[in-house]
């Protein structure tokens, strides 16, 4: 079967676009604990991948196929990764540190809906509150920008949580409002 040449171009680009946007997204599944959907992505994955790499090694003599395969690669990254962001799957634990050590910023912030746990420490610079947030990973942005409103000097931290298991956060985060 004769391919245009232009549209074997199309068509190599998008397989390896297709490809690394699954790998991206298989990854992340994987990583959020999710195997078995990643399992099931890996096969269409594969697939994807013999026949881009089956359609540029037919044709290896041609610079404008590898060309293609490796632009359409790295689409493929930033395309899996925009995915991601909009997923947001799993759970984020900000830890927050304020200068004002009265509890205000834990009040406020539970008024508005976030499950905080909170305890006075100490900085460099005298007494501080810490604020631990647990929420999940579609709330992430919205908090800092929530937090930068309440207190513009406070200093914040986030990582994914791995594993979470008890406690009041478990039970009541899925059925957490938080007030926008």
């Amino acid at each position: 079967m004769d391919i245009h040449p232009l549209l074997l171009i199309v068509i190599i680009f998008s397989i390896s676009l297709s490809f690394v946007t699954l790998s991206t997204i298989r990854m992340i599944l994987t990583l959020k604990g999710y195997q078995y959907s990643a399992a099931g992505l890996s096969v269409l994955e594969v697939i994807i991948n013999l026949l881009g790499l089956g359609m540029v090694l037919d044709n290896v003599g041609n610079i404008q196929n590898l060309l293609a395969y490796a632009l359409g690669f790295a689409a493929g990254i930033i395309v899996g990764s925009k995915i991601e962001d909009k997923l947001s799957l799993g759970y984020v634990t900000a830890s927050v540190i304020s200068q004002d050590n009265s509890g205000a910023l834990a009040m406020q912030l539970r008024e508005k809906g976030y499950g905080v746990t909170d305890w006075e420490t100490n900085g460099f610079e005298g007494k501080r509150s810490s604020l631990q947030i647990l929420m999940p990973k579609k709330q992430e942005v919205n908090l800092y920008k929530t937090v930068k409103e309440l207190d513009p000097n406070a200093f914040i931290v986030a990582y994914d949580a791995k594993t979470i298991y008890g406690g009041f956060w478990i039970r009541a985060i899925k059925k957490r409002n938080i007030v926008r």
